[in-house]
């Protein structure tokens, strides 16, 4: 079963095309997880104080239309099935006709926040969620290759404005770096994303682009090479006429 809220599109989650973001949208996605965690009783506060978090590992989004301004949304998060260390949650924009514009699927790991190491799910860390069958998507590997002749773009430091509670990089501003990559009016039709390891404040960070035909890989990688996160984007460039 899904749980649901509803918005409208704001201007500050607009792009210069009037259009809800990609960042935007996996806020979006993120926000009605955490509403459905923090209504179960089960929120950010309950699992700090028992020592765990749940760690994003990747996510594969299928974006059919990205809403404009002002229209008028319902967001859905379906956790489907929780094995071992993991959690498995689809996520659903919706238009105002409830017709999808987006569908994504997740993967997260309980850590020990002491350790860093991933924990079995215990019970008690989910009880109040509502089980749902998972979308009608197509469903990957969350494990990506990454082309070897990617080539190396300016480095970058991790600033502030990056991190989230858990103090590192938040898996959202993984995906902004990866958009200013790419080519002026390319359109996302498919984004998938692998989260390696965790970059924190003042960490370098040096991207590596590579593109093959409509499809653009960035290694957002530590000054050795290793990646953080690798973004893939799918789609094509929007010309006029």
């Amino acid at each position: 079963m899904a749980y649901e809220f509803t918005s409208r599109v704001r201007y500050s989650e607009t792009g210069r095309d009037e259009k809800l973001t990609l960042v935007s949208m996996i806020d979006y996605f993120q926000d009605t997880s955490t509403f459905q965690t923090e209504d179960c009783g089960s929120g950010l506060n309950y699992l700090y104080d028992r020592g765990v978090a749940w760690m994003i590992l990747s996510w594969q989004v299928e974006i059919v239309r990205r809403p404009g301004l002002g229209e008028r949304i319902a967001v859905q998060t379906i956790p489907y099935e929780f094995k071992m260390f993991y959690g498995y949650r689809n996520y659903a924009l919706l238009d105002e006709k409830r017709n999808y514009l987006a569908k994504a699927n997740s993967v997260w790991a309980l850590i020990d926040l002491a350790t860093g190491k991933p924990i079995r799910v215990r019970p008690e860390y989910v009880v109040g969620y509502e089980m749902g069958n998972r979308l009608d998507m197509e469903y990957r590997s969350r494990k990506l290759k990454v082309p070897e002749d990617g080539v190396p773009q300016q480095a970058f430091p991790v600033c502030g404005h990056h991190l989230d509670t858990n103090n590192h990089v938040n898996n959202g501003q993984y995906i902004a770096m990866a958009e200013e990559y790419l080519p002026a009016g390319f359109e996302t039709r498919r984004l998938t994303v692998e989260y390696r390891r965790q970059a924190r404040l003042h960490d370098m960070i040096v991207p590596y682009i590579h593109q093959d035909g409509h499809q653009i890989t960035v290694s957002l990688c530590d000054e050795e090479g290793k990646a953080y996160a690798v973004v893939v984007h799918e789609g094509e460039v929007q010309r006029e006429g």
